[in-house]
């Protein structure tokens, strides 16, 4: 039986081998790419790092990182506070299941679409774009992540602990945040990571919400390569890499038991 099984073994070996060498090559050959003397996608002729130099002398291009790194923190804990607060009221007897549809929307809607939508809803309203229109953009998605997440963790939750602190002569207010949110803490650093990083990634949203008085990092990329494709932008690309790699680790290791820091 061992024998009739190992070629169906291997061949799914070899799939799912070949899956990862076709997601990960890519990746491979920018980071190498990144410290060729020539232009890409010219053929290997050195090895150097001005490329390296050149990205970390580059004003503009810090700008829009500063810019990115911002707005994603701004619509990560905008976010965790709506969703923190939404658990709150359902710990206190309030029933959100027929109304918790509505924050599915961003996951299902396109998000050209959501992005034209908001676009049209800043533009009825006068707000002009810029920083705020990008937060408000990137909080609307990230809500879309956080509070569905959020609030299924906390109906899996042993409510009896927080019965036994109210039984104990604690207000509802302590119970929630001596008991329940604590419980919640991992649940709520996971989700901060996820929702940071597609903050941080997010192009479609910044391209319509950001006008012209903000810079996301998504766009600064997009105005280096309309000419072609910039080494500096691999070398950014691998820095970046860099710092999700270790977001990637930092999550996984509160996911599990294991820990890589």
């Amino acid at each position: 039986m061992d024998k009739t099984k190992s070629p169906a073994r291997i061949g799914s070996l070899a799939m799912v081998a070949a899956t990862y060498l076709f997601l990960y090559i890519p990746i491979v050959v920018l980071f190498v790419f990144s410290f060729n003397t020539e232009r890409f996608p010219s053929p290997w002729s050195g090895f150097t790092l001005k490329w390296y130099e050149e990205l970390f002398h580059s004003f503009y291009l810090w700008k829009a990182f500063q810019n990115s790194l911002v707005i994603a923190c701004f619509s990560t804990l905008i976010s965790l506070v709506a969703g923190v607060g939404l658990v709150f009221y359902a710990a206190q007897g309030g029933r959100i299941g027929k109304s918790l549809g509505m924050f599915y929307g961003n996951l299902i809607i396109p998000e050209t679409v959501l992005a034209i939508s908001l676009l049209s809803f800043f533009t009825m309203v006068e707000i002009p774009l810029g920083m705020t229109t990008l937060i408000l953009a990137h909080t609307v998605l990230g809500l879309g992540f956080v509070i569905p997440i959020v609030y299924a963790r906390f109906r899996e939750l042993d409510h009896t602990l927080t019965e036994a602190s109210l039984d104990l002569g604690a207000t509802p207010l302590q119970s929630f945040f001596k008991v329940t949110l604590p419980m919640l803490r991992p649940t709520l650093i996971t989700t901060a990571l996820l929702v940071f990083i597609i903050s941080f990634d997010d192009f479609i949203l910044s391209y319509f919400c950001a006008g012209s008085t903000a810079q996301t990092l998504s766009l600064y990329i997009l105005s280096m390569i309309r000419t072609g494709v910039s080494p500096v932008v691999n070398a950014l690309s691998s820095v970046l890499l860099f710092l999700s790699s270790l977001l990637v680790l930092l999550f996984f290791s509160l996911k599990t038991k294991v820990r890589f820091f």
